[in-house]
């Protein structure tokens, strides 16, 4: 969809230079999009229909809302996007993250998350463009969202042409990958009311950055541990990592336990292989930086944590929204693939050893579900 022509900076008063105040948020990329979601309501409602939301139960519940902004908010005529980088500091990240997931005795943890929850981060930035543009604009009203209410961010983002959506359902872009989070600011005036410096960089913009470009590559496909993405830009969550050790409220499905290895909140897999993140940009934001308690966590040490203090080390951050249970649960199936890897006819090493003393004292007070984790995990 081709956006029309947008009004010049200059025909409001007190004329600000919006890319400069963008870009000092740590806006990475921004554009702005009609409402106009009609033909995407089909595809949502197909994959309620196949259940691929899982457990997800507020997603059906909200349907078509999240296809017709106006329905969460009304007065609503365009939305603004925007992305925020994640990505670490380090040049060597990718190296990292992958070395990461070979060590079996760490607790690995989706990049994403490591840091101050993205929630309250992005969302404050977004509150803060909102008061600024209603300086300029009186009687402009707003809402911001960042993955907080029934909004189709991917597809919103698309539109506003700040990428294209790739085989693994993510926003991808050529000058940036994957490795950042969405915002959208709702709002109830016209795009072509609106700063023109807000449709985003015109450079991009004119080289069409909606483009797909995922061609003929199927590497997110053929990385997934579980098999979650069923075909090029369908994804059931139900067989998601991210999905089972965060949104799974109940059991970890046994067939899905061994692929799990060592993560034990959310999976990176997909955007890790996809090579368009070779061009990641590092995150501007100091507050995304990993946190201590997290930096070389062993899974017996993640283990150990008592709920007093998983909160403690989790505080502000998005992790804490699995709670306590959910975090041992996980750690439990981590433990069990850390006993069953290298050969059966090796002693148990220190770490396994340790691992297997961890899961024992954990079972006395586990209740069923935990235990029963427990006793798959120590059966490996």
């Amino acid at each position: 969809m081709q956006l029309p022509a947008l009004a010049s900076d200059k025909a409001h008063p007190n004329g600000h230079d919006w890319a400069a105040w963008m870009r000092a948020q740590g806006f990475e990329h921004w554009g702005v999009t009609d409402i106009d979601l009609h033909d995407a309501e089909e595809g949502l409602l197909q994959w309620l229909g196949a259940g691929f939301h899982g457990e997800m139960d507020y997603m059906a519940r909200h349907g078509l809302k999240r296809a017709r902004p106006a329905a969460l908010v009304p007065g609503t005529v365009s939305v603004l996007m925007v992305a925020l980088s994640y990505r670490p500091r380090s040049s060597a990240w990718l190296d990292q993250a992958w070395g990461e997931l070979e060590r079996n005795s760490q607790a690995n943890v989706s990049l994403y998350a490591r840091g101050r929850d993205y929630h309250k981060l992005l969302r404050s930035r977004l509150q803060a463009l909102g008061q600024s543009l209603k300086q300029h604009l009186p009687g402009l009203e707003f809402r911001a969202f960042c993955d907080s209410a029934p909004v189709m961010e991917v597809e919103l983002a698309h539109r506003a042409k700040l990428g294209w959506r790739g085989k693994n359902t993510l926003l991808l872009n050529r000058q940036s990958g994957s490795m950042f989070f969405l915002g959208s600011l709702f709002l109830n005036r016209a795009i072509e009311q609106l700063p023109m410096a807000l449709a985003g960089e015109i450079e991009a913009r004119q080289a069409d950055p909606a483009s797909d470009r995922c061609g003929s590559c199927s590497a997110c496909l053929d990385v997934c541990p579980t098999k979650a993405i069923v075909a090029p830009y369908r994804l059931d969550a139900r067989r998601c990592i991210s999905y089972l050790t965060i949104e799974n409220p109940g059991p970890i499905p046994v067939a899905f336990r061994a692929a799990m290895g060592n993560r034990i909140y959310g999976c990176d897999d997909c955007q890790l292989i996809c090579p368009w993140n070779k061009f990641a940009v590092a995150t501007p934001a100091e507050d995304f930086k990993t946190r201590p308690a997290f930096l070389n966590l062993s899974l017996t040490e993640a283990l150990s944590w008592s709920e007093e203090r998983f909160l403690r080390n989790t505080e502000g951050m998005a992790i804490r929204r699995i709670g306590h249970w959910r975090w041992q649960r996980n750690v439990v199936v981590a433990l069990g693939n850390l006993l069953a890897s290298g050969s059966a006819q090796e002693p148990l090493e220190a770490g396994k050893l340790q691992a297997r003393q961890a899961l024992v004292a954990l079972r006395s007070q586990a209740d069923p579900i935990l235990a029963e984790h427990i006793e798959w995990a120590l059966n490996r």
